[in-house]
């Protein structure tokens, strides 16, 4: 098993392991904090649901983009890659790594590259979540 510090699981011993409470309690308090934000946003501004949307994920561009997310995303783990500003930092990610990789024109592959993944599993997740929740006739 893969286990570096701060992930979930720990080595304790040979062939044991043990979860760290830590990460998940850094994972909700900044998970929770990033949705604290979002809740401010709603209610003290006529910022509309999109709006915030769309601010969060260019926050979380411009962040990585100035080095500041990735030590969060360090810290927190899913705390900080799962809320919206997580996929603008997936974005950020993909287009540094394919501008690194092929130049220039990775500025403008390296987004759906690095996010395609977590797209292709939420509309295929969405697909079913339609056909489970189909409406059917009343009787």
């Amino acid at each position: 098993m893969y286990t570096k510090p701060g992930t979930l699981f720990q080595k304790a011993k040979k062939g044991e392991s043990k979860m760290d409470f830590g990460i998940l309690a850094r994972a909700f308090i900044v998970g929770g904090l990033i949705c604290v934000i979002g809740q401010l946003l709603i209610d003290w501004t006529g910022m509309t649901p999109a709006r915030i949307l769309v601010t969060f994920v260019v926050s979380g561009v411009v962040l990585t983009a100035i080095g500041v997310y990735q030590p969060l995303v360090e810290f927190a783990g899913a705390g900080a890659t799962v809320p919206l500003t997580g996929f603008g930092y997936t974005l950020a990610q993909g287009v540094a790594e394919d501008v690194a990789e092929r130049g220039w024109i990775g500025a403008l592959t390296g987004g759906l590259t690095g996010t395609a993944g977590g797209i292709a599993a939420a509309i295929v997740f969405g697909f079913f979540g339609a056909l489970a929740a189909r409406r059917h006739a009343k009787t």
